[in-house]
């Protein structure tokens, strides 16, 4: 677990993109044995944005940079290190950051992609913040973004149901007046459970082939009541043991922002932790589970709607494949 020391960094700005295609849980009953009932009561999620077919990850992260950087008054040239979480990269080499980076002419700015699983964002926060902390860069510009419905199977219920397409940006920099700013952060990883979320096919594990298609091993598998266990194990000490560290009492986080994963595991953990689950962010409903652009959708939209307000303690956790898991502290 690290306080941040050295410069303080503050958010300067957000955005998000979503797709405008919307399909709801009443679209999916008629493309695989599901039904809406089933979803809403074991997930939490009503419906999920698709990205059209010719747009890819690069796409969605630029359009949720722009937004940010207009919320931060910023043009591309201030901008030090552009950072993309992504699970599902255009490709695996270029990055999505550099061809991010090279769409906004950020001519200044050196870029890189963090694949973690889902906790790829709360690790693009913590490496923005360390650098940004330690004058390695004054600006940095951190970006959440993923297509997910590309690799999905859709004749399998148990994955197809949660996941959805989307970008968040956040741009972090020097605080101005020292206040507002990453207090703290802690990553963690378990990876004797890598088996329970994989991607297995395409690679050098699993080459492409007609028989690794034929298999459907170029789409998401997942031991979902494996990931639930382990969550709701693992978590609740995690985050009792990081609110103490950071010195403060779970009662003294304004607001708590999860990896919209499943609701029924945000509120198992908070229940756990005796913390109501009305200081949750949630957007669930809306997006399923957006992977790494979870937090910053979830984040963006709460600030824009006036929930997140300026001094708010504000904690965003997640957990994904690998199985990694982290917390950032930020005061808003």
């Amino acid at each position: 677990m690290t306080i941040f020391k050295g410069r303080p960094v503050s958010l300067l700005g957000s955005g998000i993109y979503v797709p405008e295609k919307v399909l709801t849980n009443y679209d999916l009953e008629k493309m695989v044995d599901t039904s809406d009932e089933w979803i809403r009561t074991r997930t939490g999620i009503v419906e999920r944005r698709v990205a059209a077919e010719d747009q890819v990850t690069s796409d969605l992260a630029y359009l949720a940079a722009v937004e940010a950087l207009k919320s931060a008054s910023m043009s591309p040239e201030e901008i030090d290190m552009v950072i993309v979480a992504t699970n599902t990269p255009d490709t695996i080499f270029p990055s999505v950051a550099a061809k991010v980076q090279g769409r906004l002419e950020a001519i200044n700015a050196g870029a890189s992609d963090i694949q973690s699983g889902c906790t790829s964002s709360v690790y693009a926060l913590s490496f923005a913040a360390a650098g940004i902390a330690s004058s390695i860069w004054d600006k940095v510009l951190v970006i959440g973004a993923e297509v997910l419905t590309k690799l999905l199977n859709w004749e399998d219920r148990a994955t197809c149901v949660l996941f959805g397409d989307g970008a968040g940006a956040m741009v972090l920099g020097v605080s101005p007046d020292g206040k507002n700013k990453v207090i703290s952060t802690s990553l963690k990883s378990d990876g004797t459970k890598s088996d329970l979320i994989i991607l297995p096919g395409g690679l050098v594990e699993c080459p492409a082939s007609v028989e690794m298609i034929q298999k459907r091993l170029h789409t998401i598998h997942m031991k979902g009541s494996e990931v639930f266990k382990f969550v709701n194990k693992v978590l609740p000490l995690f985050l009792e043991q990081f609110c103490e560290e950071s010195n403060l009492s779970l009662n003294d986080i304004t607001w708590w922002i999860f990896h919209q994963a499943n609701y029924r595991i945000i509120e198992s953990v908070l229940r756990r932790l005796d913390v109501p689950v009305e200081r949750a962010i949630l957007n669930i409903d809306k997006y399923g589970n957006t992977s790494a652009a979870s937090v910053f959708l979830a984040f963006h939209e709460a600030l824009v709607d006036g929930k997140v307000k300026k001094g708010d303690k504000v904690i965003f956790v997640s957990f994904g494949s690998g199985m990694t898991y982290g917390a950032t502290l930020m005061e808003i």
